[in-house]
């Protein structure tokens, strides 16, 4: 007999922003660390396929999941400890991503707020290392637990264990939140008391300028990157979509100096390593499919890198647009696009 708090047969629609329909064979509401360790050492569910599910929302649902979804709501925020050069504040892994980065601003512990109004949960974060406006969450990560759904175990990953990357981890790397191999329980973030602004993306310092504010406080700029992101991304509760669809390239400089040299105005930021990124938003939007639809899916008019369901959608519909885009974007740059999103 399986535990309480596992249910069969579950309807998925409502579980991905996308809104894609699929249903669950199994799914456990994970609410505390120790059903983790349940689940690992029931015979009856030894063997069976799992995913770590958290917000939902980097999720494309290609059909019906024939194991154990594990959905993540493990609650609780608190301030773990402090020094003299930060705060060391710890969240559950089902907490509400931008609730939580608004609760940190609030009690005076700033340092996440360009990451304001991302959708997902504290759980889901490093794994994709999600990140927006000059500013990656796998930075602030000091610490994180999981448990090891084969053994059981707890373990604590160092940031440097994560191995963070653009839009990467080792989570993700390793196929973990596919297999359900570890599944993260609390993430610590260490917040710099030596606070300073990010305002570097053009976007941000022209949001502010819109104010009158020349020296934004955190919560000033947390205040900018909200209106931004509201003003360019739809809601998915009325319009479904998964957020940024495709990754930010990053190409060689030398590519990047050949396609300015075509396409003067093409946003790109150099990296540290010598590469430069592209911002794919401006290269499907000169592909022209910004506000173009395929079928019951298109690329939204207000953000074309944003794909989103104007309703009935399909798995096939969404990987037919995916598709469309991409093959685009490669024949007028010669850039491949990455999607974001995780394909189950």
């Amino acid at each position: 007999m399986l535990p309480d708090f596992i249910q069969s047969h579950v309807d998925l629609t409502l579980r991905n922003t996308l809104a894609l329909p699929a249903r669950a064979e199994f799914l456990a509401t994970i609410t505390m660390p120790e059903q983790l360790q349940e689940v690992a050492r029931h015979p009856d569910l030894a063997g069976r396929r799992r995913f770590v599910l958290g917000g939902g929302s980097n999720l494309v649902l290609t059909g019906d999941f024939p194991g154990l979804m594990l959905a993540m709501a493990i609650p609780g925020r608190e301030l773990a400890g402090e020094d003299a050069q930060a705060w060391y504040v710890r969240a559950g892994a089902g907490e509400n991503w931008h609730e939580f980065v608004q609760w940190t601003l609030t009690q005076g512990w700033p340092g996440l707020e360009n990451l304001s109004l991302i959708p997902g949960s504290v759980g889901a974060a490093p794994i994709q290392n999600i990140g927006a406006y000059g500013l990656e969450a796998g930075e602030l990560i000091d610490h994180l637990e999981a448990v090891d759904l084969h053994t059981g175990k707890t373990t604590r990953f160092s940031a440097a264990d994560c191995a963070f990357g653009y839009r990467d981890s080792l989570f993700k790397r390793e196929g973990w939140h596919l297999s359900g191999r570890h599944a993260i329980t609390r993430v610590t973030f260490r917040l710099p008391k030596a606070w300073r602004p990010r305002t570097g993306y053009g976007e941000v310092a022209a949001e502010l300028a819109r104010h009158g504010i020349t020296t934004p406080t955190p919560r000033q700029l947390a205040a900018a990157i909200v209106a931004i992101r509201r003003r360019k991304l739809p809601d998915p509760a009325v319009l479904p979509n998964s957020g940024s669809f495709f990754q930010n390239p990053v190409v060689s400089a030398e590519l990047a100096a050949a396609l300015a040299s075509a396409h003067p105005s093409l946003p790109r930021y150099p990296q540290a390593d010598g590469s430069v990124k592209l911002a794919a938003g401006w290269l499907i939007e000169q592909a022209g499919w910004k506000g173009r639809n395929l079928g019951p899916v298109g690329m939204y008019e207000q953000q074309a890198l944003v794909l989103v369901n104007r309703g009935g959608a399909k798995s096939r519909d969404v990987q037919a647009l995916s598709r469309a885009v991409r093959e685009a974007v490669l024949a007028r740059f010669g850039v491949n696009l990455v999607p974001e999103p995780v394909f189950l």
